[in-house]
């Protein structure tokens, strides 16, 4: 039996604690191989969002479990407490695989944890994330990050995919279908698959691309090179690299690329046009083109995009 042992202090979210609670306290139905040993720890009684909690054990017990989750860290402008990063530390220290929902990624930051690894949140933390931790190489586009012994994840439902994940790796891929099965959710969605978000133009308006950026979102069904946006800057090619990497973090293309692609998601939610169409509409020429794109930055064919979201309004 595998001790799986949930780190709970005040100032946790509630919905991924509840939620790693959900799949790792009892087996599914059907179920009849040895099911996880779920250990609460926590320093007395915890407020939990609206919730009170009251744990199986102090944060000491960490050191003795297979696997430690840690939930999400609600406010990102204090730093977590330091009981809770040694206790973390020195599970992993002791040999614990430990893994973070959402922005509990920043737990594992302070505990040193990610340092010099690969790592994710929730994508509305990702840059906070990165300043406060420069050594940790952080990819916003991504469901979750397995590292082996430490694991992170981008926030909510991908904290979800991940606690199916461990299980997938510790039981094997039917029990992990048996609890998705249980939660009414898709039984696996791969870790590299990109978080469905959106990436705006960037808020300031007093950058030099500040007219030309929603110049482009206008005109992403026309076939637009590099030159064309300099002459449409007034300025050269590298000039409108430098602004680029500067304003975007990218080059021209690959934001280009990138609107076209959120273009595309856009118009696979919310009409029902055929994959060539849109691919007329984003500017991307064919459907094969489209396809390749789109299955190279989301993770997911453009069809099987359509069937989450088409699953989820329904």
């Amino acid at each position: 039996m595998t001790t799986v042992a949930l780190a709970a202090t005040d100032g946790m979210l509630h919905f991924e604690l509840s939620l790693a609670h959900e799949v790792f306290a009892a087996a599914p139905a059907g179920v009849t191989a040895p099911w996880y040993d779920l250990i609460v720890c926590g320093p007395t009684a915890v407020q939990v969002g609206r919730f009170r909690l009251e744990p199986d054990a102090g944060l000491d017990r960490l050191r003795q479990a297979d696997t430690v989750i840690v939930p999400g860290w609600a406010d990102l402008d204090e730093e977590p407490p330091a009981h809770l990063v040694d206790a973390v530390r020195e599970a992993h220290e002791a040999g614990a695989r430990v893994a973070s929902l959402c922005t509990g990624a920043f737990v594992l930051a302070a505990a040193g944890l990610l340092d010099g690894r690969r790592a994710t949140t929730h994508w509305a933390h990702t840059d906070a994330l990165a300043a406060l931790h420069p050594r940790v190489e952080v990819d916003p586009d991504v469901l979750y990050v397995d590292n082996g012994s430490v694991l992170t994840s981008a926030g909510k439902a991908a904290a979800l995919d991940l606690c199916l994940h461990l299980v997938r790796l510790d039981l094997g891929s039917s029990v992990a279908n048996a609890v998705a099965r249980r939660l009414v959710v898709p039984p696996h969605r791969a870790g590299g698959q990109a978080q469905f978000v959106t990436t705006p133009v960037p808020e300031q308006d007093d950058h030099p691309l500040a007219a030309l950026l929603p110049w482009i979102i206008e005109r992403l069904d026309q076939p637009l090179t590099v030159e064309d946006l300099a002459r449409r800057a007034g300025m050269s090619s590298r000039h409108l690299g430098r602004h680029f990497r500067a304003v975007t973090g990218t080059t021209p293309l690959q934001w280009l690329l990138t609107q076209r692609i959120r273009h595309a998601q856009e118009l696979l939610e919310k009409t029902d046009d055929g994959i060539d169409t849109i691919a007329a509409a984003t500017g991307m020429g064919t459907a094969t083109t489209l396809r390749r794109h789109f299955n190279r930055t989301v993770g997911v064919p453009p069809d099987a995009y359509r069937r989450t979201f088409r699953s989820r309004a329904r």
